[in-house]
């Protein structure tokens, strides 16, 4: 069987995000005209995370995710936000910080190996986050070990795909990202994209490795277009 995962060793996907972390929303928002807003709202409706839960928000980042969780299980609900790198987390921990009405936790750690006990969340969240691991069918694993029974969650991420919409993600990133991340100086970093989605798993392979991590259902959705796609996982009740 493929092993699937990012190009880079661990160690240099952490420096990346730290480096890029400071301008990371910013080019987000510009290089995808702000809808990755949009499609991480898509996620959490579909996930419909419930007053009172608790939920785990894998490979954070800068915590824009992890705040609308946390706005969805009020009252009584708890988000633990967790990623490998410290620059985002930074970022996250402050942002945080201006809404301390959001029951909010950050952890700095290795979403493959997470200390956290076995089913200690009702719901997981990973965006843009399994691309960038050294190994995604270990990954899907320990969310699966990391739900409580019932549990549910949801993997966003580009959509590794043929013909018409993997033509307009190559040129996209070749004729947009690249050179806007270029003037941010950033043109190395941002060319990781597409290394990294070249080794990333179709959504039926997502499928297939949620199943045998041993979720009992798994779904994967595309989304704008086919451009991006999202995991849909449930574990036995």
């Amino acid at each position: 069987m493929t092993r699937h995962g990012s190009p880079e060793p661990p160690e240099r996907v952490r420096q990346l995000f730290d480096r890029i972390a400071p301008r990371y929303d910013q080019l987000n928002d510009l290089l995808s005209l702000g809808q990755h807003r949009l499609w991480k709202r898509q996620t959490l409706a579909l996930l419909q995370p419930r007053p009172g839960e608790r939920w785990l928000d894998l490979c954070c980042g800068t915590g824009d995710l992890a705040l609308l969780l946390a706005e969805r299980v009020r009252p009584g609900g708890r988000v633990l936000g967790l990623d490998a790198a410290a620059a985002p987390l930074a970022l996250a921990r402050s942002r945080s910080a201006a809404r301390p009405w959001l029951a909010l936790d950050w952890s700095q750690a290795d979403a493959l190996a997470v200390p956290e006990p076995d089913g200690a969340f009702d719901g997981a969240v990973m965006a843009y986050g399994l691309r960038n691991l050294p190994d995604a069918a270990a990954a899907l694993a320990e969310v699966r070990r990391l739900l409580a029974p019932g549990g549910r969650a949801a993997v966003l991420d580009f959509n590794r795909t043929d013909g018409l919409p993997a033509l307009v993600q190559r040129l996209a990133l070749r004729r947009l990202v690249v050179p806007v991340a270029r003037r941010a100086g950033l043109e190395d970093d941002y060319a990781y994209l597409e290394r990294s989605l070249a080794s990333f798993p179709s959504g039926v392979e997502q499928e297939r490795l949620a199943q045998a991590a041993g979720f009992t259902q798994a779904r994967h959705r595309p989304l704008a277009g086919g451009l991006m796609g999202v995991l849909l996982l449930a574990a036995s009740p």
